[in-house]
């Protein structure tokens, strides 16, 4: 990977949204828990949440991956409460889309994604982008 790939990649963009993480930690009392790693890189997030009607009501998510794994957990951090199982595996098929088949932007709520298109060229990745969404589908199917 060239230096100029590497600034592509990693954007200022991504690397703020690794820096703003939304609901960094556990949740103490969590209906369902669950754990995504990559076995590429060996980034994995961990996800505890809580449902209400079928809803992520409360979520908490522990994040060790790279700044595109963390890009991706910003972004799903910022819509997942109030989201159910069938719209979360809908942007999760559609993130996979965009990376692996070209497809467009995941409609919103996750149109945040866009930043994450440069990973496109980088198959390695995109494994670390899906784990957000493959920890919180998890955890979902624990409760």
């Amino acid at each position: 990977m060239s230096d100029s790939d590497l600034i592509k990649l990693y954007s200022k963009q991504i690397l703020a949204l690794a820096t703003e993480i939304p609901h960094l930690g556990t949740l103490e009392d969590a209906e369902g828990e669950a754990k995504a790693r990559s076995p590429l890189c060996g980034s994995t997030v961990t996800v505890g949440l809580a449902l209400a009607d079928g809803k992520v009501s409360r979520f908490a998510q522990n994040v060790k991956a790279c700044a595109l794994g963390q890009a991706s957990a910003a972004v799903l951090g910022k819509v997942v409460i109030g989201l159910d199982r069938t719209t979360l595996q809908q942007g999760r098929d559609a993130l996979h889309a965009m990376l692996t088949k070209n497809g467009p932007v995941p409609s919103a709520p996750f149109d945040g994604y866009e930043v994450l298109l440069p990973a496109r060229d980088f198959k390695n990745r995109h494994a670390s982008i899906l784990l957000p969404f493959d920890a919180t589908l998890n955890a979902i199917d624990a409760s």
